[in-house]
């Protein structure tokens, strides 16, 4: 793995945006080999050439932890949006792990996004830093199908590996959920996937499940989008173009999906809008969900 210049790690997060109540964010790889098929970081408005590729930042711990040092005010760190932190590079250089730890020297909470089951590592440093300031972890899962998983997110643990990390990760009691997101159309965006994802997840401990509904298509990513459905499901461009011209946002077929989704949240009990999770999780207390397990 090559490892790049970098001047900055922590950036101050966009409140307009409401990603999860986070105060900062941070990428602490570049590029990912998940290789999903959907994935919009792939686009060239994020400047990272041969996305493929991970690449991590030179001296990032050490250029961190200054940063860290400097901060008047703690708050929650997101991770992940742009690269998953616990790509498999992950396993031998540990960078994801000794951010954590300055995470809980500098009593910072932390949010993060993965598809990853390596996340089950951390769990100590979770317990520790969950003492000290909110901590919420989150899943993407698209499809309830392992086969269907291996297709359109080919590079990562299949959506039931994942399910069985949240499941160690609540019973730890730690705040977990699902990002039921993208709803691909003419994929994933059946109404039996959705009821099983969210059933699935209520499972599996999660304490909530996220949606923001259909994929999104611009530029390259669009390019890359079509060839892996040439290659996976011929004909499902063309109903693409059909169906959506050069839309950027492309929403699940089914007009009736966010009735079922807010549905079976309620159902199970699953927080499911976002103001209510930011809530919630940053009241959150791990002890208390300890006791009750």
């Amino acid at each position: 793995m090559d490892f790049i210049p970098a001047k900055s790690i922590l950036q101050r997060a966009s409140h307009s945006e409401g990603w999860f109540g986070i105060d900062y964010n941070m990428n602490l790889y570049k590029g990912c080999c998940h290789g999903c098929i959907y994935c919009d970081s792939r686009s060239d408005c994020y400047q990272v050439e041969d996305f493929d590729r991970v690449r991590a930042k030179k001296d990032e711990i050490e250029i961190l932890d200054i940063e860290l040092q400097k901060k008047r005010r703690t708050g929650v760190i997101g991770i992940g949006a742009m690269s998953d932190t616990y790509n498999p590079f992950e396993k031998q250089y540990e960078i994801t792990r000794r951010v954590l730890e300055l995470i809980l020297k500098y009593n910072f909470g932390v949010s993060i996004e993965t598809k990853s089951n390596l996340i089950i590592r951390d769990i100590d440093l979770f317990k520790k830093i969950v003492l000290k300031a909110p901590v919420i972890l989150k899943f993407t899962v698209t499809t309830a199908d392992d086969d269907l998983a291996r297709i359109i997110e080919p590079g990562v643990c299949v959506s039931s590996e994942r399910f069985k990390a949240m499941r160690k990760l609540a019973d730890e009691g730690l705040f977990v959920g699902t990002l039921l997101t993208p709803i691909i159309p003419f994929i994933t965006d059946s109404e039996e996937n959705i009821r099983k994802v969210i059933r699935m997840s209520a499972e599996n401990g999660a304490k909530f499940v996220f949606s923001m509904g259909g994929v999104t298509l611009r530029n390259n990513q669009r390019d890359y989008f079509f060839r892996q459905l040439d290659r996976f499901f011929p004909g499902y461009k063309e109903k693409y173009v059909t169906e959506y011209g050069n839309n950027y946002f492309c929403g699940p077929l089914n007009r009736n999906w966010y009735k079922v989704y807010e549905e079976e949240c309620k159902k199970y009990g699953l927080l499911y809008e976002m103001k209510d999770i930011i809530k919630t999780y940053r009241k959150y207390d791990c002890n208390e969900q300890l006791s009750l397990l």
